[in-house]
Order: C-alpha cells, then sequence, then structure tokens
C-alpha cells in the first residue's frame, strides 16, 4: 500500500494566492512612503504652508513693496525698480525651492536619525535602502514645486513697482522640476551629515552664505566689476537655480542653459550618490 505524497499545488477549488515580484513590492512600497508623507504634509498644513510662504513673502514685501513707497527703491525708480521687482521674483521662487529641500528633507532626516531612531520603520519597508532615499527626495521635490507655485500670487498682489515677467514655458517646464529635485538632493545630503547637535552651523555656516551669494537679487552677470567673487560662486548651487528660474521667467541676460542644465544635472547626480551613501551608513550603524 502506497501513500502519495501530497501536492504543492492547489486543487481546482484551493484558494490562489497571487504572488508578487520584488520589483513590483518595491514600487507599491515606494507610493506608500510617498503617499504617508504626502497625507501627514496635508494634515500638518498650518505649519507647512507659514513656514513656506512667509519667506518669500518677507522678501518681495520688503524688497519690492516697503522700499519703493519709502521712496529707497533697490535699483533706482520707475522702469529700474521695476526690472528690480521682476528679477527679484526669480531669485525669491530659487530661494523658495532650496529652503523646501532643506526644510522637507534634511530637518526630518536630522530628527529620524536622532536618538529615537525613527527612520528604521521607513527601512523596513521592503525595498532596497537607497529607494527610502530616493523617496525622500521625490517628497521633498513635490514640496518644493509647490513651493514656488505659491511666489507666482505673491509676485502678482504684492509689489508696489510693477513685475513683468516672461515666460519661458518650455525651459520654466523643465528646469523647475529639476531644480526641485536638486535641491531634495541637497537636503538628503545635507540631512544624512548633520546631526541635532550641528544644526546651528548648517543654518549660520552653510545655507547663509548659499543664500546671499546665490544671485537672487542680483544676475550673475552683474557680478563682472568683481571678477574673483564671480567665479567663486559658481561653486554655489543656488546660483544656477537661479539663474535658471530668471532665464525662464524674464528676459534679463543671464547664465548660459546650455551651463545650467548640465550642472544642475551634475548636482543631482552628486548629491543623490553623496547622500544615499551616507543614509545607508547611517541607517546601518
Amino acid at each position: 500500500m502506497t501513500t502519495a505524497a501530497p501536492s504543492s499545488n492547489p486543487g481546482p477549488s484551493g484558494p490562489s494566492i497571487p504572488i508578487r515580484s520584488t520589483r513590483a513590492s518595491g514600487i507599491i512600497a515606494f507610493r506608500a512612503l510617498l503617499a504617508r508623507d504626502m497625507h501627514v504634509l496635508v494634515r500638518n498644513l498650518a505649519e507647512f504652508l507659514p513656514r513656506t510662504i512667509l519667506q518669500p513673502l518677507m522678501l518681495v514685501f520688503v524688497f519690492a513693496y516697503v522700499f519703493p513707497k519709502i521712496g529707497q527703491g533697490i535699483g533706482g525708480t520707475g522702469a529700474a525698480a521695476s526690472e528690480f521687482s521682476t528679477l527679484l521674483v526669480a531669485g525669491v521662487v530659487a530661494l523658495a525651492v532650496l529652503f523646501q529641500g532643506i526644510q522637507a528633507v534634511a530637518l526630518p532626516l536630522v530628527t529620524e536619525f536622532g536618538v529615537t531612531r525613527e527612520i528604521e520603520d521607513r527601512v523596513l519597508a521592503p525595498l532596497p535602502i537607497a529607494f527610502v532615499a530616493i523617496e525622500k527626495i521625490a517628497s521633498g521635490a513635490l514640496q518644493g514645486l509647490f513651493a514656488a507655485v505659491i511666489v507666482f500670487p505673491i509676485a502678482l498682489f504684492v509689489p508696489a513697482t510693477p513685475v513683468h515677467l516672461q515666460i519661458n514655458w518650455l525651459v520654466l517646464l523643465t528646469l523647475a522640476p529639476l531644480a526641485c529635485i536638486m535641491c531634495s538632493a541637497l537636503g538628503l545630503m545635507f540631512g544624512t551629515v548633520f546631526n541635532p547637535r550641528t544644526i546651528p552651523m548648517l543654518f549660520g555656516v552653510v545655507v547663509l552664505p548659499i543664500t546671499f551669494l546665490g544671485c537672487i537679487y542680483y544676475p550673475w552677470a552683474a557680478l563682472a566689476p568683481i571678477k574673483w567673487l564671480q567665479i567663486a560662486v559658481l561653486a554655489n548651487p543656488l546660483v544656477y537655480v537661479s539663474e535658471g528660474f530668471r532665464a525662464a521667467l524674464t528676459s534679463a541676460s543671464t547664465m548660459s542653459l546650455w551651463a545650467i542644465y548640465p550642472v544642475l544635472v551634475g548636482l543631482t547626480a552628486l548629491f543623490t550618490a553623496i547622500g544615499i551613501r551616507n543614509f545607508r551608513k547611517r541607517v546601518i550603524a
């Protein structure tokens, strides 16, 4: 008498359990992490909106409304003041994107890598550690795009001098996502390098010089009389974002787009590679 070996295949009436591939599981987990970040963002709009709106609002309000009203318009009066306000809008968009990259990616990462090790909840997702870091970049980039959009109604209603935007849609629609991704990758790198104890150094020693030497208030070409400074600021990633948005939103003379796009792509790859490497080290440590 022989006994039949149990079959590993379920019978016709047995339950059929779908088996997802590793790739499909990773995609689902990536989307879930991104959806979670967006859900948290929506629930914390009361914190996100003031953080996003206040800085560009105050810059445009002071430089493009208060100064002209009190007779101290920067750049002169009349057409010159209007030209400055127009140039300023492009710089404010760039600054808003940069700060979102730092605030939406770097600062939360510093907290998650802190004593509580909240990052461990994320890395338990069924996808490679590198993709958890990339999800952080994607989330920050989406928030950066939102921050950039917010600047336009501010530029429309706040300035006391006319703002004449001449939008190059091809440049704007291609450069804005690239700039947001680059700034978020920069935020990932900062978030994996700094810890809660050194956060004051991040803003006082790193972000402050990037901001003031990022060609926000003036075009890069205007630094020609200070040649050494014009060359030195080429190491500042914000310069390429500011010049890119200036090329997308104004008719002013800017740095060549043939220089801006390759540099932004290169910086994105560099910051992402460094950020992922540091992220992996911090997770495993």
